[in-house]
């Protein structure tokens, strides 16, 4: 089979199409033959060495993917069968043209949506899920502001605060990405290059603060994170584009406002852990993606590359110019 690579670490120039073999499904294990399947942050870091995958997994690049069953191993107990349409979180091995899966970690995709659009959903939409529900218990009424509110996870994020009964508001980078979150149900957004997200923040909320931020920059945002934060806000980190220092009172500051400071990483947990996300996803959102009217749930894809193109589309995620997901589509 083709599966996307890299000899060494660097640059998207590194990356190249090899012809490598293909897995086959072991002790409840699936084989999906992949359709397609979508890029996050996480390649980028992987390909540059800095984000190896987990104990065990591919090192193929790729956290999420859609196709078909092309072969059930030993074992498998579920409801799947050769042929079934699926959609899948991976911890590596989504960009080729086969991957190997434990079962419990299949999703049906949602009627009506195409193999590209599904492709986008798993890691983006599980981790928004993660973030919101399992760590940051959103309620209704709740002010959530999420950073990099265009991205993938921010683009999924809106729409499942929105569905909560919570108050979505996004930082982003241009004009262009707020309209386009305000589409998507976001009630407010703050232009980072032209203005203090926190003041704007404090503001809108009229000096309360928000009650949950989903925060994937990290060190630059912290001292504007603190000073927004509502009394009891829960701040979640499950990223570090800002990097990874800081410098400053964060202890008195977090600890003033009696706030909690969640990490995350989705990646890196247990089968079971993932297995227990997967279900709960499946059974209280997936429907939603069917549903007509104003509730409904959609993914928003940016561009799609075919799989030869890898390192074009390694290159538009460095520029950040993207709105949603970027997707592969491999040859069949």
């Amino acid at each position: 089979m083709l599966a996307v690579y890299f000899d060494k670490p660097g640059g998207p120039e590194n990356l190249y199409l090899k012809e490598v073999a293909k897995p086959s499904a072991g002790e409840s294990e699936v084989l999906l033959k992949v359709a397609a399947s979508a890029l996050n942050r996480a390649d980028l870091l992987q390909r540059e060495g800095q984000y190896p995958p987990p104990p065990g997994a591919s090192n193929i690049l790729g956290l999420e993917a859609s196709g078909h069953v092309a072969e059930l191993g030993p074992g498998c107990q579920g409801p799947w069968k050769i042929g079934d349409p699926a959609m899948v979180l991976l911890p590596g091995g989504g960009q080729a043209q086969y991957v190997t899966v434990p079962e419990g970690l299949l999703m049906p995709i949602p009627a009506g949506l195409t193999m590209l659009q599904a492709a986008a959903i798993p890691e983006a939409w599980l981790t928004a899920f993660q973030l919101l529900h399992l760590l940051g218990n959103v309620q209704a009424g709740d002010s959530v502001l999420i950073h990099a509110g265009l991205s993938g996870v921010g683009t999924a994020a809106i729409q499942l605060a929105r569905m909560a009964g919570a108050i979505p508001l996004v930082t982003a980078g241009s004009q262009h990405k707020l309209q386009m979150a305000e589409k998507l149900g976001a009630v407010a957004g703050f232009n980072y290059k032209e203005e203090d997200f926190s003041e704007a923040a404090l503001k809108f909320t009229k000096g309360a603060g928000v009650n949950l931020i989903l925060d994937c920059i990290g060190g630059s945002y912290w001292e504007k994170n603190v000073n927004c934060l509502a009394l009891d806000g829960r701040w979640i980190l499950y990223g570090l584009m800002g990097g990874a220092d800081i410098s400053g009172p964060l202890f008195s500051k977090l600890l003033f406002k009696r706030g909690s400071l969640i990490t995350s990483l989705l990646r890196s947990r247990d089968q079971k852990y993932k297995q227990m996300l997967v279900k709960a996803f499946t059974e209280q959102i997936l429907p939603h993606f069917s549903t007509k009217g104003p509730q409904r749930l959609l993914p928003v894809l940016d561009r799609i590359y075919l799989m030869n193109k890898i390192q074009e589309a390694h290159e538009y995620m460095e520029t950040n110019k993207n709105v949603g997901k970027i997707v592969l589509e491999m040859p069949q």
